[in-house]
């Protein structure tokens, strides 16, 4: 199977089939070509999630140590920005909760292969992208947002990324060929059907069907209705035909993907929410900052709009700059009137789950600023505070399909948009709010109004009793061999 010169019985030009062969050639003149290379792999503990998720890391070694299992399951992911992790490790705690055993698998991590090189410079881009798209309006609306929403989305995308995978394969050569192996970026997905792997699941993010995500050779998953019609039919990947659709034995609707520790709690996390709310507690408010730093006007805003009330008492702010300690430095020098209210949770995980548990019970004032450089810590820690939280704000991304309270701040990309659509449309959010000016309005209302969270959880709920949340544990099934299709909300 051509996945280049073919994608789901849809011919490609020669010219874009072309281009292809030529970029793959620079990627070779650049970083080499080991496909012929023998790289073995060895299981290793992982920090932080290594217990709490029953995974461990595959890493290069001399000589193969692994001895998978019928209960093996391979989660393979690419660090771009952290939400391709948040939903690797959402996968791998609804393994383990299954009765699983997951094996982390970071195609990014393999820094002297070719892979990795490649990998890394792809995010690196991608990362300054998305910096600028925040700095200057100019660049956001001629060249990031109609990159992210329609050039990412058509099909000669999908074919140039295709031949650039072709050189991710010798990494996979100790890995059994029928093994469930579940992917949370494109990448290790295409690489994994490149290589033989028989039993693929392409685990696909967002609410916007792009060409980007497409892996032939593997089950697509995807969180909603309508991204399962849009790919379906591979909706607007090209402008100049109409295109063959996906056959139904290829994609999936699982709903959201969640871990198992906040999917089981979600009727208590409510309750602690509602009773705050009636209690007139202080309103904690979690802000998660994005892997690409990007959004420091917004985020300076929110600061300055929740400062009078966490003077008053009225208010908690959690933030969580995950691994960049740059972005808190920043932070603290654009609002320094915060100081004195400042609690700093920085490097010592244990410290930031103690916590976690005692304030889930108990009381909490002030702003507490979390930062880990170990990314597994970085990414877990809002995982942790969110079941402590009332209400979470972020950039309509991964984090907007997770069952909490959520204030959307405005998008970095075109694609992110319908994340938020879809969290309003089930209530478990806002809408985008585009502004400094608007998202502060909204915190205004939230926090004067606390019926809204109230509302917001009564539809966290009824979400969970549809199964809106249970795309984890779907995307397992599909994995190890359940080929039912969850269409049924």
């Amino acid at each position: 199977m051509n996945c280049s010169k073919f994608v789901f019985e849809n011919a490609i030009s020669r010219k874009t089939y072309e281009k292809a062969v030529r970029n793959k050639a620079k990627f070779i003149k650049k970083f080499g070509d080991d496909t012929d290379a023998v790289y073995h792999l060895s299981p290793k503990e992982v920090p932080v999630i290594g217990k709490a998720l029953g995974v461990r890391n595959l890493v290069i070694s001399p000589k193969s140590g692994c001895s998978f299992d019928e209960k093996s399951i391979i989660i393979g992911n690419i660090r771009m920005g952290f939400g391709h992790y948040r939903i690797s490790m959402a996968i791998a705690s609804a393994a383990h909760s299954m009765g699983y055993e997951p094996y982390w698998f970071d195609l990014h991590s393999f820094s002297n292969t070719t892979c990795g090189k490649i990998i890394e410079q792809q995010n690196e881009l991608y990362s300054m992208g998305s910096r600028l798209s925040q700095r200057f309006s100019v660049f956001n609306k001629l060249v990031w947002e109609p990159l992210n929403s329609e050039g990412f989305r058509k099909l000669s995308y999908n074919v140039s990324d295709q031949k650039m995978t072709e050189l991710m394969t010798a990494v996979f050569r100790d890995i059994p060929k029928d093994i469930p192996f579940i992917a949370t970026h494109v990448w290790p997905s295409q690489a994994a059907v490149h290589s033989g792997l028989k039993n693929v699941v392409n685990v696909i993010p967002d609410n916007w069907p792009m060409a980007l995500h497409l892996s032939e050779g593997a089950i697509h998953t995807v969180q909603t209705p309508s991204a399962y019609l849009g790919y379906r039919a591979l909706r607007g990947m090209d402008k100049k035909r109409c295109l063959k659709p996906m056959p139904k034995e290829s994609i999936a609707y699982t709903g959201h993907y969640i871990d198992h520790e906040l999917v089981s709690n979600i009727e208590t996390d409510c309750a602690k929410r509602v009773n705050r709310i009636r209690d007139d507690k202080p309103v904690r408010w979690l802000m998660s900052v994005g892997g690409a730093g990007a959004q420091k006007e917004i985020f300076t805003a929110v600061v300055r709009r929740l400062l009078p009330s966490i003077k008053m008492g009225k208010a908690v702010l959690f933030i969580n700059v995950g691994d960049h300690a740059n972005v808190w430095s920043q932070l603290i020098k654009e609002v320094p009137q915060m100081k004195p209210f400042v609690h700093e949770h920085f490097e010592d995980f244990a410290k930031t789950e103690k916590l976690c548990r005692n304030i889930y019970d108990g009381n909490i004032k002030g702003i507490h600023a979390f930062c880990h450089s170990d990314i597994f810590a970085a990414v877990y820690s809002t995982n942790l505070l969110m079941r402590c939280s009332d209400v979470l704000i972020t950039k309509p991304s991964e984090l907007a399909f997770y069952p909490i309270p959520k204030l959307m701040i405005k998008r970095v990309g075109g694609h992110e948009a319908w994340g938020a659509v879809r969290s309003a449309e089930i209530g478990d959010g806002t809408y985008e709010c585009t502004t400094a000016a608007e998202t502060g309005a909204m915190i205004d209302m939230i926090q004067n109004g606390r019926d809204i969270i109230e509302k917001m959880c009564s539809n966290i709920l009824a979400a969970k009793k549809a199964g809106i949340y249970d795309g984890a544990y779907r995307a397992v099934e599909l994995a190890v061999g359940s080929k039912q299709q969850y269409q049924h909300i």
